[in-house]
């Protein structure tokens, strides 16, 4: 698809990038075809080929409306159309720019503009936990729109501290909203990277990792927080102390490998953020090794079937497959929906701006998840597990937290067992005394 920049795009990096990633496109439709917003809405414009459409032609100098950013608004951004495209198309960066003009070109009514900015600075805010614990006090009193996004309170995670120093270390990603939504996800990672030789350590001042902003077109904000968690974890990363930046939210990840790119023209952190993102792993990456190192120490309980979750965020945009194939092997049975490569409708904010049509996916993806009866549903996202969550009464984890309870119940068993054989011991002293 030919584009023709107007002489207000044609010397800046966002037409020129924009213009490159249209020119790849030659109109198939292929992707509108696994393009979750399409098959609910059935309207072109509501697919990757018509956005893609939009903002060709907004970079051609065509008016832009209301419109144009509601179509925008609506997408996912799963990036499936990007994982379905014969041609390579960068939807994910393409969508990205177009928000960002559109936004610098349209105002939006207050009230829009006034929950995007709580939902930008409050979600990243130090008065989120806080905030979110008054919430839990008052879920069976708040509308559904807002209970489904507040987590029902579980018991109180144990800190997450390693049993041991360990030889190898990494960094953990704990980003913004999961330490108070899901704290048990942060305390897993710990446990079996420990159990597997592996130390995980944090660092202070590293935060959200500005995906968030980012996907509201805060392209300013969103950089702002990526050079944030650079300078923090820096220190670090200098010196050889850690092997890897992991990530155990996949939309995190995702974001993070980005830093390269999104600072590649910034002659301070350029060098800097090539190298984090050269070093960032998904913590499901780290599944071949787990099951290499763990294989023998798990006790799978009385949860066995799993039914997987792949999150957008680990299959389309980073690529990464097989999680469940690699569960399998250490003795969960685990299944994957019929349609797996589908958006669950969680997408960051998205669930919040744009209910009706998350609701619907979300629906439509449990259906076929509880179609595999499964005894829980494993996935690899925060805001995915908790979106799923608020329509099932089916457990939604994060894989890691089965892994750890799996071997938590090894350790029960080994301290059932030692326990026996000093009762049998005892016994057996016992009857020899007593001449038995």
């Amino acid at each position: 698809m030919q584009a023709r920049l107007s002489s207000e795009f044609e010397d800046t990096r966002e037409g020129k990038d924009a213009e490159a990633i249209v020119r790849k496109c030659v109109h198939c439709g292929l992707c509108n075809a696994t393009c979750p917003t399409y098959q609910v809405l059935g309207d072109e414009l509501d697919g990757p080929r018509g956005r893609i459409y939009l903002i060709k032609q907004l970079l051609e100098g065509a008016e832009v409306t209301g419109s144009t950013q509601l179509h925008l608004d609506r997408c996912l951004t799963c990036r499936n159309c990007e994982t379905t495209c014969p041609s390579g198309v960068e939807y994910g960066r393409l969508v990205d720019i177009g928000r960002q003009l559109v936004e610098e070109r349209v105002a939006r009514p207050l009230v829009e503009k006034a929950a995007r900015w709580v939902l930008k600075e409050g979600l990243t805010s130090a008065l989120f936990a806080p905030a979110l614990k008054l919430g839990q006090m008052l879920r069976p009193c708040l509308p559904a729109v807002l209970k489904d996004k507040i987590p029902a309170r579980r018991r109180a995670a144990p800190s997450a501290r390693a049993t041991r120093e360990q030889p190898r270390k990494v960094l953990l990603l704990r980003g913004c909203v999961q330490p108070a939504m899901m704290p048990h996800i942060d305390q897993a990672t710990v446990h079996v990277l420990d159990a597997a030789g592996i130390g995980a350590l944090s660092a202070s001042g590293a935060g959200c990792c500005g995906a968030l902003r980012a996907h509201l077109a805060d392209h300013e904000g969103g950089l702002a927080d990526m050079r944030r968690n650079i300078d923090a974890w820096w220190p670090l990363v200098a010196v050889g102390a850690v092997e890897a930046i992991v990530v155990n939210a996949s939309g995190c990840a995702q974001q993070v490998k980005q830093y390269g790119r999104a600072l590649e023209r910034d002659p301070e952190y350029a060098d800097r953020a090539a190298r984090i993102a050269s070093m960032t792993r998904d913590l499901t990456e780290l599944l071949p090794e787990l099951v290499h190192a763990l294989k023998d120490q798990v006790r799978i309980g009385e949860t066995r079937d799993l039914a997987f979750h792949s999150p957008c965020t680990l299959q389309h945009g980073q690529r990464i497959r097989g999680a469940d194939a690699h569960l399998s092997v250490f003795g969960f049975r685990v299944r994957e929906p019929a349609d797996s490569h589908l958006c669950c409708g969680s997408a960051g904010t998205y669930s919040v701006l744009q209910p009706a049509l998350a609701r619907e996916l979300r629906d439509r993806k449990l259906g076929s998840l509880h179609a595999l009866d499964a005894q829980c549903i494993v996935s690899a996202n925060v805001g995915c597990i908790q979106h799923l969550q608020s329509g099932t009464s089916t457990p939604v984890r994060h894989w890691v937290e089965v892994l750890d309870a799996a071997l938590d119940g090894a350790r029960h068993g080994e301290v059932f067992a030692r326990r026996n054989e000093l009762i049998e011991a005892a016994t057996r002293s016992g009857s020899s005394q007593n001449g038995l």
